[in-house]
């Protein structure tokens, strides 16, 4: 069965999502060797994100921690958050988020490669 989720490309990578409803989202995400997502926090969700493939670097509040396929790790709301591929093969990852909002305009930007605000 194929099915048509709504991709977007990133500079990083790109997110799809897989499945949203009022009161959670899940996203598949692909990191790219040697990129990294923006230090981030959100006031309106929390995140759940299991890697799939690869190994993953993740940063929650300053503290760095690495997580290998099968791994996960639960991002609090509030909590400024990143992960980095510091590797050669690509990160792919599953997040499901939980709140009261799923906006991308619910991302404050500490820090970005790419520029954005």
């Amino acid at each position: 069965m194929e099915h048509n989720y709504y991709t977007e490309q990133r500079p990083w990578g790109w997110f799809k999502i897989l499945l949203e409803t009022p009161t959670y989202k899940v996203k598949e995400l692909l990191v790219k060797p040697g990129q990294r997502l923006s230090y981030q926090l959100h006031h309106k969700r929390s995140e759940h994100w299991l890697v799939v493939a690869g190994v993953a670097t993740v940063m929650l509040n300053d503290v760095v921690q690495t997580l290998k396929a099968g791994e996960s790790v639960d991002v609090p709301f509030e909590i400024k958050h990143r992960i980095i591929n510091n590797t050669s093969e690509d990160i792919v990852f599953i997040e499901v988020q939980t709140g009261t909002y799923f906006g991308e305009d619910d991302i404050v930007r500490i820090e970005d490669d790419y520029n954005r605000v």
